[in-house]
């Protein structure tokens, strides 16, 4: 079982960068995807972006061009840099990772909280 630790999370003011960081136990980070959420308060969780274990990202049209997911396999950490941040961007932040992204599952992080506002 894969233990996944999220960090990064604050209060930001707009237009402001925060780094989500997703720390992966195991041996499999390597090989499996890994995608960020979000759950923003009184909404449903939502997908804001992936990466394949061959690097390959893809992200929702409302944080493209602001936010970049990476990921370092040889220290097992996923990252999400968040530029330009919005008060629209406001929520708890998830990590996932999973074997395929065409499969739903895996393993969740327990979620940091982003704030932004002034």
């Amino acid at each position: 079982q894969v233990q996944l630790v999220e960090s990064g999370g604050g209060l930001v003011q707009p237009g402001g960068s925060l780094r989500l960081s997703c720390a992966a136990s195991g041996s499999l980070f390597s090989a499996y995807s890994m995608a960020w959420y979000r759950q923003p308060p009184g909404k449903q969780r939502e997908l804001v972006a992936t990466i394949t274990s061959g690097g390959n990202t893809n992200y929702v049209d409302s944080v493209k061009g602001r936010f970049t997911i990476s990921r370092d396999n040889t220290k097992k950490i996923g990252y999400l840099q968040m530029n330009s941040l919005k008060p629209d961007d406001t929520a708890v932040y998830y990590c996932n990772l999973r074997r395929t992204l065409t499969i739903p599952g895996g393993s969740w992080g327990q979620g940091t909280q982003v704030t932004v506002s002034s």
